[in-house]
């Protein structure tokens, strides 16, 4: 996806030792599995965290940007890509400790999606590990009626799972988009319809509800943390990263006018500024201080675009950053 090819793919292959056992009541980590990964560039430690269903290569358009900058790892989570199955059971606790395994020392840590729920438990479990989080198209909070939504989700991919892979492309894409970048949607289609069905089914019950868990630790994470969505995103609500703005100290929300979810791939330019202003990396101003539209335009075609940043409380309108002091 995206096809940038940054520096040498020292690609690590998966472990051949099974899914750890699932997590007890207290929601501790089994024995960590070995993930596949690569690293690129040199500089600090940064670790991309790609989304259910999706593989590493989701990152492959906001690559050449951070990996300038940092010694970027991207990963395979358990259940997904090239990394061991996920069995049934599986806990965001292991998802959590197998990326803890990978890193040595304090690193930058971005998650996406799914991947944003698995930072944020990290933050927890191991905060000498977490520089900084990025927390990218994350849910937080969810209503009655967003858990009801995620639900029919969850039920659909176990009874037609084609179908339920028709409907994630369809939430996610656009059609401006779709018809100014088909191959792009193709490919996204292909790598959910590869998936193993049974690690899909048990990682997106992670990620249906695992959030709830986390919300009364989210006071707790001592990382400088950003939640970062896109204004149209109807999963990983502006709301929702309010929310998480709100409740973890010092955070920040940044909402991306006219994006949806596939921020990594649709906003490429947008999320890695947002990023690199996070990890203190950024080459210019930081990232959310231009004025300026989106106005839906997406990877390939970012001129002029920009992130609408202003102090404020959470709350204010969509397009504005807020922080939590």
């Amino acid at each position: 996806m995206g096809g940038s090819d940054v520096g040498k793919r020292a690609c690590v292959p998966a472990s051949p030792a099974g899914a750890a056992g699932a997590a007890g009541a207290a929601g501790a980590a089994g024995a960590p599995v070995a993930l596949s990964h690569e690293a690129h560039g040199d500089g600090p430690e940064l670790v991309l965290l790609h989304g259910v269903g999706l593989d590493r290569r989701m990152w492959d358009r906001c690559l050449p940007a951070l990996a300038a900058r940092h010694r970027v790892t991207l990963v395979d989570l358990r259940g997904h890509g090239a990394s061991p199955a996920a069995a049934a059971g599986v806990s965001l606790a292991e998802l959590a400790a197998d990326v803890g395994a990978l890193l040595t020392g304090p690193t930058h840590v971005v998650g996406f999606s799914l991947g944003a729920l698995v930072a944020q438990r990290l933050g927890l479990d191991r905060p000498e590990l977490t520089a900084s989080l990025t927390l990218v198209s994350s849910v937080a909070g969810r209503s009655e009626e967003e858990r009801a939504a995620v639900a029919r989700r969850q039920e659909l991919a176990a009874q037609d799972f084609g179908a339920s892979a028709w409907a994630a492309v369809d939430r996610w894409f656009s059609p401006a988009w779709r018809a100014q970048d088909p191959e792009l949607a193709r490919q996204v289609l292909d790598t959910l319809l590869a998936n193993d069905r049974a690690s899909y089914l048990a990682c997106y019950r992670v990620f249906a509800t695992a959030d709830t868990g986390l919300w009364r630790w989210l006071p707790r994470i001592a990382a400088p943390t950003v939640a970062v969505t896109g204004e149209r995103d109807p999963g990983s609500t502006p709301a929702m990263s309010h929310r998480l703005a709100e409740r973890i100290p010092g955070g920040r929300a940044v909402i991306v006018p006219g994006a949806r979810h596939l921020l990594p791939l649709e906003c490429p330019r947008e999320l890695a500024g947002v990023i690199l202003a996070q990890t203190g990396a950024h080459a210019g101003a930081h990232a959310g201080t231009d004025t300026g539209n989106h106005a839906g335009n997406h990877a390939g075609s970012h001129d002029g675009n920009s992130i609408r940043s202003h102090g404020s409380h959470p709350g204010t309108p969509t397009g504005q950053e807020s922080h939590r002091s």
